[in-house]
C-alpha cells in the first residue's frame, strides 16, 4: 500500500508512463515468446526464415535506439513516445493478419522500429520530470516493467489456447489503448532548440569518455539481467525436473520489486553516492550465479530431483541465486537511469538513453550467445558450472569497472533535491501540483 501511495506524490505524467511500461511489457510478452512457435508450426516457415524474420525484429529495435534517442531530443518525447506505441500496434496487428512472408517483416520491421522510439523516449521524459525523484521513479519503473513481464506470458499462454492470432490481436489492443491514454493524457513540453545537426549531437555523445566508460562498464548488468529469461530458468528446470518451476524465477522477482524496491531506492539514496551502490548491485549480481551451482553444476545430468520433497530442496538454490540477481537489480539499475541524464546537456538527453540502449543491447546478445555457448559446452562434458562461472565473471567485472570510474571521480552526481522550507510551502507545493494535473488533463499548461 505504501507504494501505491509514493505513485500518487509523483506528477501525473510520471504516473502514466508507469501504467504504459507494464502495459508495454504486458503486449510485448503477451505475443513475442510465441511468436516463433507460430512461424514454425501454424505457417510452417523453416528455422531459416523464422531466424530472419525473429533477427530483422531485433535489429530494427537495437540498431535504431539513436534514432528513437535523437526524435525524442528534437520532437519532443511526447509525440515520439505515441508515434512508437502506433506503430507497434500496426506492427503486432500484421503478425495476426499476415501469413505472407513480405507481411510478416514489415511487422518485424514495424514492431522493432517501435522500440527503438518510445523506449529511449520514455527514459527521458520520466528523468525530465521526475527532476530529483528520479531514481524513485526508474524504480518504480522497473516495478511495472516487471510486473508486466510476469503477466504478458500469462496472459499470451491462456489465449494461445484460442490461437495465435488471439494473442496478437490483444497485444495490439493493449498498445492502441496506451497510444490513445498518452494522446489524451500526456501533456506536451516545450523542446529546446537544437545547436547543431544529428551528426554533431551523435559525435558529442559518444566523444564524452566517462559516458563510454560507463556505458562498456554496464554491459555485465545488462548481460545478467538478461539470465532471468535464459539461464535461471533453465537451471530451475534442469534442478527440479518441472517445466513450472521457470516461471517462478520471474514471479519471485516481481514480488520482491512489489515489496521493496522503492525502500531500497530510498535508503540507499540517503546513504553514499549513486555509484557506490551501483558496484554493490552488480557486485550482488555476480554473486547470484554461485548458489544454483550446487544442484546444476555438478556435472551433465545433475541427479535429478527424488519425489517432490527432493525437487523442492533443489530448487531453493536456484531461487535463492535468482532473489540475489533481482535484488542486486533493484539495487543498481535505478541509479544507473538516474545517472545517465548527468553525463551532458539536458536537450540530448534522449541520446544518451539511446545510445546507452545501444550498447546495452549488443551487449546482451553477445553476452547470451557467450552463456549460450557456455551451456552447449557444459551439457556435453563435465563442466555445467561453467555459465554459471561465466556469468559470476561478468557481474564482477563490471562492478569493479564501475568501482575503478567512481575513485577517478568520472561520474556525474545526482539532482539536487530542491525541497520546500517550510510547511507552509510545502502545502503550496502541493497545490501546485494538484492545479497543474487538472490542467494538463484538460490539456492546457501549467502557467
Amino acid at each position: 500500500m505504501k507504494t501505491w501511495h509514493e505513485i500518487r506524490r509523483f506528477p501525473l505524467a510520471v504516473r502514466l508512463l508507469l501504467v504504459n511500461q507494464f502495459g508495454v511489457n504486458t503486449g510485448f510478452y503477451l505475443l513475442v515468446p510465441y511468436l516463433a512457435t507460430h512461424l514454425t508450426e501454424n505457417l510452417g516457415l523453416s528455422a531459416v526464415v523464422v531466424g530472419v524474420v525473429l533477427g530483422v525484429r531485433n535489429l530494427s529495435q537495437q540498431g535504431l535506439f539513436l534514432i528513437g534517442g535523437s526524435a525524442s531530443d528534437r520532437l519532443g518525447a511526447r509525440g515520439v513516445i505515441i508515434a512508437g506505441c502506433a506503430l507497434r500496434t500496426v506492427g503486432f496487428a500484421l503478425f495476426a493478419l499476415g501469413d505472407d512472408l513480405a507481411v510478416l517483416l514489415a511487422a518485424s520491421v514495424l514492431s522493432g522500429f517501435a522500440g527503438a522510439l518510445f523506449n529511449p523516449a520514455v527514459r527521458a521524459y520520466l528523468a525530465q520530470e521526475a527532476e530529483e525523484r528520479r531514481a524513485e521513479a526508474f524504480a518504480l519503473f522497473h516495478v511495472f516493467a516487471t510486473a508486466g513481464a510476469l503477466v504478458g506470458p500469462l496472459l499470451g499462454s491462456a489465449l494461445l489456447l484460442v490461437d495465435f492470432r488471439a494473442s496478437a490481436l490483444a497485444a495490439a489492443g493493449i498498445f492502441a489503448v496506451l497510444t490513445v491514454a498518452q494522446a489524451l493524457v500526456l501533456p506536451a513540453r516545450e523542446v529546446a532548440p537544437s545547436r547543431g545537426t544529428v551528426l554533431a549531437d551523435w559525435r558529442e555523445v559518444l566523444g564524452n569518455r566517462a559516458f563510454r566508460a560507463f556505458s562498456l562498464a554496464m554491459v555485465g548488468m545488462f548481460t545478467l539481467e538478461n539470465q532471468l529469461y535464459l539461464l535461471l530458468p533453465d537451471g530451475a528446470r534442469r534442478a527440479t525436473g518441472w517445466d513450472g518451476a521457470a516461471g517462478l524465477v520471474l514471479v519471485l522477482g516481481t514480488l520482491a520489486g512489489l515489496a521493496f524496491q522503492l525502500r531500497i531506492t530510498r535508503a540507499l539514496g540517503r546513504r553514499g553516492d549513486r555509484a557506490r551502490w551501483i558496484a554493490v548491485g552488480l557486485g550482488l549480481m555476480a554473486l547470484a550465479f554461485l548458489p544454483p551451482v550446487l544442484v546444476t553444476g555438478t556435472g551433465t545430468g545433475g541427479g535429478g530431483p527424488d519425489g517432490t520433497a527432493d525437487a523442492v530442496l533443489r530448487a531453493l538454490p536456484v531461487l535463492a541465486g535468482a532473489l540475489l540477481l533481482h535484488l542486486g537489480v533493484m539495487v543498481a539499475q535505478p541509479f544507473v537511469m538516474e545517472l545517465i541524464p548527468g553525463f551532458g546537456r539536458p536537450e540530448l538527453t534522449g541520446t544518451y538513453f539511446g545510445i546507452f540502449y545501444v550498447v546495452s543491447g549488443v551487449a546482451a546478445a553477445l553476452g547470451n550467445a557467450v552463456v549460450g555457448r557456455a551451456m552447449d559446452a557444459g551439457r556435453h562434458g563435465d563442466t555445467a558450472w561453467l555459465p554459471w562461472a561465466c556469468c559470476a565473471l561478468f557481474g564482477l567485472a563490471s562492478a569493479l569497472g564501475v568501482a575503478r570510474l567512481r575513485r577517478l571521480g568520472s561520474l556525474p552526481a545526482p539532482p539536487e533535491p530542491a525541497a520546500p522550507t517550510t510547511a507552509g510551502e510545502a502545502r503550496e507545493d502541493r497545490g501546485a501540483v494538484e492545479r497543474r494535473e487538472v490542467q494538463e488533463v484538460q490539456g492546457g499548461t501549467p502557467a
